[in-house]
């Protein structure tokens, strides 16, 4: 099977998920090239392991993901608007495939036939047969190609229909709890879409979801972690008052240690743009400084890693997490760590934490200077597929079946809910943005690519020194141009 990702975060996603999802198979990594491909640094923090790796245009992706006997299941971790693309790409890269092999053969089935055929197979596997209608004519032929599964890296809090509906299409579209299935459900009901391809796990990275043992205490200082986010919350004082009241919490409790987990480094990017890196802020702070570590106390530090380790170091203190409304909370609880969900710039949907209300873990720093730990509600927890059991195993055997009726009798066209005739005025941007056309197929500059060996290495090696430069520039005026016109703005 194959992972296509476009972020550091989506590619932990996408590979853990892609291992939970079939244990014994190879995996092959693609990322995708774009603003947030990963640097290598990201990859070796994630700490996920695949066959191959490589970068690769969307292009190149169709070509390698629809190669005969290629792959049985891809996963396509990205962006909304990226599965959406690779969607239709994958269609209509499955309909030529077919009709080469028509023409091969001497001609295929009758149409009706087929879309008889492709009606039985997507009743067979849960999907409607008006959905495999979408597909009649000569690109409804059933075809050997890959399973498709896509879904979301975390907590999804924002953009629920736009996101869902750009994901529809897939064989699978993983939802991480039983309340996100009811919700995707819903939504894809709600316009008339087929909701059977909505399959109920949980987040690849909570290593069974059995209750955990009681909080440990053991060796070193009490931990608190910090877990910020590139974007949440997104302004300047928002971000330097949270800041300061980490430094805050240091100074007001000495034997305690605070570690303020980064995403990313400077010039490096995540899932989400971040304008105003913390690294940049702590030097603002009173006694600020060049260097790490700026203003921070000698027990509050910013640090880089896996954030797995880092919960376990803090749970292994009977520690704390702390977050505005990050997976990371998810994570701390599954692990058994007390866990609080900032309150102190209100909860809002802008900020994502209102998905915790009722979890019982909202909080304020003052109420965490004053010693509370947050107790999370057990149902709520259940609720959110944090614990339980193993939440895998139902979409682990609709794989197993879908790549089956694959190998033996083929699958239905991938048939997405938007098309050119539900979305015109939005669908067609999306696909120009990949660089396809308006049925799927590469532009004519991926084509002229691949005509001229997109893969020689001198012009290769080009493209990846512009390619830097550009994202060079691209991040330059994210993280400093744009903070300037901004302030500018406000005088």
């Amino acid at each position: 099977m194959v992972v296509l990702a476009d972020s550091d975060t989506r590619w932990k996603w996408g590979v853990l998920t892609a291992r939970r999802l079939a244990p014994d198979a190879a995996v092959d990594g693609l990322l995708l090239r774009g603003r947030a491909t990963p640097t290598p640094r990201q990859l070796a923090e994630v700490g996920v392991a695949v066959d191959s790796l490589r970068e690769v245009t969307t292009a190149e992706f169709l070509r390698a993901a629809t190669a005969p006997g290629a792959y049985d299941m891809v996963v396509l971790a990205c962006v909304g608007g990226a599965v959406q693309a690779m969607l239709h790409g994958l269609r209509r890269a499955a309909a030529d495939g077919v009709a080469s092999g028509a023409a091969a053969s001497g001609g295929a089935a009758s149409e009706g036939a087929a879309s008889r055929g492709a009606a039985a197979a997507g009743a067979a596997c849960g999907e409607s047969a008006a959905g495999a209608a979408v597909g009649s004519g000569p690109d409804g032929e059933l075809s050997a190609r890959p399973v498709v599964v896509t879904g979301y890296v975390g907590v999804v809090y924002e953009k629920l229909t736009d996101g869902l509906l750009l994901r529809h299409g897939a064989d699978l579209v993983l939802a991480n709890s039983p309340f996100d299935a009811d919700r995707f459900r819903a939504v894809y009901e709600g316009v008339g879409a087929d909701a059977g391809s909505v399959a109920e796990c949980a987040l690849p990275f909570l290593e069974g979801t059995a209750a955990p043992a009681p909080a440990e205490t053991g060796d070193g200082p009490f931990t608190v972690v910090f877990a910020v986010q590139p974007s949440v919350p997104a302004g300047r004082a928002d971000r330097a008052y949270l800041l300061r009241r980490a430094v805050q919490h240091a100074l007001r409790h000495p034997e305690r240690e605070v570690l303020i987990k980064l995403r990313s480094k400077p010039g490096e990017h995540t899932t989400h743009i971040e304008e105003l890196p913390y690294q940049k802020l702590v030097r603002k702070l009173p006694g600020g400084r060049d260097g790490a570590n700026g203003g921070l106390p000698p027990n509050c530090r910013l640090v880089y890693g896996h954030m797995g380790e880092i919960l376990d170091r803090a749970r292994h203190t009977g520690g704390l997490l702390v977050t505005v409304s990050s997976t990371a909370a998810l994570e701390s609880l599954h692990r058994g760590v007390p866990t609080a969900v900032l309150t102190d710039l209100g909860v809002r949907e802008a900020l994502g934490n209102h998905y915790f209300t009722g979890s019982g873990c909202l909080a304020s720093w003052d109420e965490l200077d004053d010693g509370l730990l947050p107790e999370a509600d057990e149902k709520w927890v259940l609720r959110q597929g944090v614990r339980g059991g193993d939440g895998f195993a139902a979409a682990r055997d609709r794989v197993t079946r879908l790549v089956g009726r694959a190998a033996s009798g083929g699958l239905p066209p991938l048939a997405p809910y938007y098309t050119v005739r539900t979305a015109p005025g939005y669908l067609p941007g999306i696909l120009r943005r990949y660089g396809l056309e308006q049925d799927g197929s590469p532009g004519a500059r991926s084509s002229t690519e691949a005509a001229d060996g997109l893969g020689a290495a001198g012009r290769g090696a080009v493209r990846r020194v512009v390619r830097e430069a550009a994202r060079g520039a691209y991040r330059h005026g994210v993280q400093r141009v744009a903070p300037l016109i901004r302030k500018a703005g406000e005088l």
